[in-house]
């Protein structure tokens, strides 16, 4: 009788300890779905990345100046070579140009402009836009041109 409740005891025991072992938890880390976002996220933002940049195709001059900081975005008003002037992507007259500029002005005219001129567009087209940049009451406007690349 001692005999059979001690081989018992003894058996319980390595049964529980396997069992112990068989539930024990992995210590390793499984990235595979980590991975499936990451993938999927790049290319979304490989999609969306060019969509993001202003509509209007437009050939802009090479400078060497340097870009300009700022941490708000800025309204887009771009003059194409044959004369028609965008406000980000919408076409819109010249002669409309002042009026559209003092409605998008409820923040106020300290918001910074950027004038996209086509490099065959015509000077005086681009000045034209800038005196009513002017008028309308913007007193931050910028030109948009290309890093000049090479030495000359």
């Amino acid at each position: 009788m001692g005999m059979g409740t001690a081989g018992g005891s003894g058996a319980g025991r390595s049964r529980r300890g396997r069992r112990r072992h068989a539930h024990a938890p992995m210590s390793e880390i499984n990235v595979t779905p980590m991975v499936d976002v990451m993938l999927v996220l790049l290319i979304i933002f490989m999609v969306a990345a060019p969509l993001l940049t202003v509509g209007v195709p437009i050939d802009l001059p090479k400078t060497r100046a340097n870009q300009l900081e700022g941490d708000t975005e800025p309204i887009a008003i771009s003059v194409r070579d044959d004369g028609t002037v965008y406000i980000q992507d919408t076409q819109i007259p010249v002669e409309e140009l002042e009026a559209k500029l003092k409605a998008i002005a409820r923040n106020g005219y300290d918001e910074r402009i950027f004038v996209r001129g086509d490099k065959s567009t015509d000077y005086g087209e681009v000045m034209k836009v800038m005196g009513r940049i002017n008028a309308a009451g913007y007193k931050r406007i910028g030109l948009v041109t290309l890093e000049e690349q090479g030495g000359s």
